[in-house]
Parts: C-alpha cells; sequence; structure tokens
C-alpha cells in the first residue's frame, strides 16, 4: 500500500489555508530533484538498490483543471539479480513509498513498473507519476 511521508512538514511551510494550488506550488518545488529508487530483497529483508530513476526537469507540471502532478523519472538499471518488490521516490521532504511490480494485476502493488523497466543492466528505465491533490489535502 502506497504510504506517503512528509506531507505535513512540507504543508507547515505554507501560512494560511493551503489550497490546491498553494499545496502544487510546494510539491512543485519540493520534487525538483526527487529521485526514486527500486529496491528488490536478497535474504531476510535485506535492501538491495535495483535502480535509480532521477526527474526528468521537463516533464514536472501541474495540471490545474485535475488538480494533479504528473513527472516522469527515468534511470539506468543498475542490477537485476532479484525482483523488484518496493520503491520510494523522494523529494526534499516529501516522499511516496510501497510496492511495485513488473507484472501487472500482482496483488497488493500500487505501482506497476513500465516497459521500460526491462530489468537488464544498463537499460534506462522510465517512469511515469501523477499525484492527485485532492486526497492529499484530505490528509491535511
Amino acid at each position: 500500500m502506497r504510504q506517503i511521508h512528509g506531507l505535513e512538514k512540507l504543508a507547515g511551510q505554507q501560512s494560511g489555508r493551503l489550497n490546491a494550488p498553494k499545496l502544487a506550488d510546494l510539491l512543485l518545488m519540493d520534487l525538483r530533484q526527487c529521485l526514486c529508487s527500486i529496491y528488490g530483497t536478497i535474504g531476510d529483508d535485506d535492501k538491495v538498490l535495483l535502480a535509480e530513476l532521477a526527474l526528468l526537469p521537463d516533464s514536472l507540471e501541474y495540471e490545474m483543471f485535475d488538480q494533479r502532478i504528473d513527472f516522469i523519472v527515468a534511470g539506468p538499471i543498475l542490477r537485476n539479480d532479484c525482483v523488484p518488490l518496493i520503491y520510494r521516490l523522494q523529494g526534499e521532504q516529501f516522499a511516496l513509498s510501497g510496492r511495485c511490480s513488473m507484472i501487472a494485476r500482482v496483488c497488493g502493488v500500487d505501482l506497476y513498473l513500465q516497459r521500460s523497466y526491462t530489468g537488464v543492466i544498463g537499460d534506462v528505465a522510465r517512469q511515469k507519476f501523477s499525484l492527485s491533490l485532492p486526497p492529499l489535502l484530505k490528509m491535511l
């Protein structure tokens, strides 16, 4: 299940009532250097970094009508000795984490890795993220 980290700390930077445009501004600033780390496990919960995907700067945008932020991260696959199981998308303060899979329709997974995640070392993987702002505002 997707977990959200640092939202309250991020929102604490804004004085007054927080609405979607203000939250979008905070998130756009926070995510401008974000990284998405994809992990697998070997043995008893020893996390292994399989890929680290960095933000494609021109992809970070706020869709005002739908009240969502869309962006793409990309980077090389570093290892392939275990299956991708978890991810962490980390901004300066805001972060998302959860379970991921290369296989569609796996129960309990909140991020399906796109086809560019081939599992071949050196291949560049790309992943699109969309953050809907209304559910985030309800959490505050």
